[in-house]
């Protein structure tokens, strides 16, 4: 199973990945965002990032998925392995999932960011199945003007309106939170490619629907 190779992860990443800029709307002429140094929250720290989980909090496996909305082999595992485990292991409490993003490039960040408007975990994980579904239309311009309006209309039929993606993405602070929430959690847990995925600590790479479950069964006994 193929999977999408971790390009970057230094500090100089943030600034290639335009994540400081304010992201509601695009220069037509360059399809750049204007430039705005990072605000800081009111107590002068970071938003904290919340944890995107699915299924029984005691459930006796952790599964970590990292993903990037814009690979392409994640979205081949979520139109396959992932609706399969869904089904016979996290609704069913034998696993705790939990989803964590890969930042490779901007439009990731931004549909990061409208998938986190609220941060309710329910229209998180729908709007992933969006994003990941619809994949190819949102990002077929390669064009970030293109990209963001995109987004935004894809955002509009999940229920989202425009004073709301204005202000999710135009949150500064909440960008960089995640950003370097990205980077500790690629640090930490080795994360070379997407998608990649922790089983109770221990790294895999991408693998057939079969291959996981014989993972799991075993630790399950």
């Amino acid at each position: 199973m193929e999977r999408r190779t971790l390009l970057t992860t230094g500090g100089s990443a943030l600034v290639a990945l335009g994540a400081g800029w304010t992201l509601t709307r695009p220069d037509p002429q360059t399809g750049l965002f204007p430039g705005a140094a990072f605000a800081q929250s009111a107590d002068g720290g970071l938003p904290e990032v919340v944890e995107m989980a699915l299924g029984d909090p005691d459930a006796p496996i952790e599964l970590i998925e990292y993903a990037s909305f814009t690979c392409p082999f994640c979205a081949d595992f979520h139109a396959n392995q992932f609706k399969l485990l869904k089904t016979n292991y996290i609704d069913t409490g034998r696993i705790r999932f939990i989803y964590r993003e890969v930042y490779f490039d901007r439009p990731g960040l931004w549909a990061s960011m409208i998938a986190r408007c609220s941060d309710d975990i329910d229209f998180f994980f729908a709007f992933t199945d969006l994003l990941y579904a619809q994949q190819r239309e949102w990002l077929a311009s390669g064009d970030p003007a293109g990209i963001v309006e995109d987004l935004r209309r894809l955002a509009k039929t999940a229920g989202l309106d425009d004073g709301a993606l204005d202000a999710c993405l135009s949150d500064a602070p909440k960008a960089e939170a995640l950003f370097g929430w990205y980077q500790q959690n690629s640090q930490n847990d080795n994360v070379s490619g997407t998608p990649s995925f922790l089983i109770d600590g221990e790294n895999y790479s991408n693998m057939p629907y079969d291959e996981f479950a014989a993972i799991l069964d075993g630790k399950l006994g």
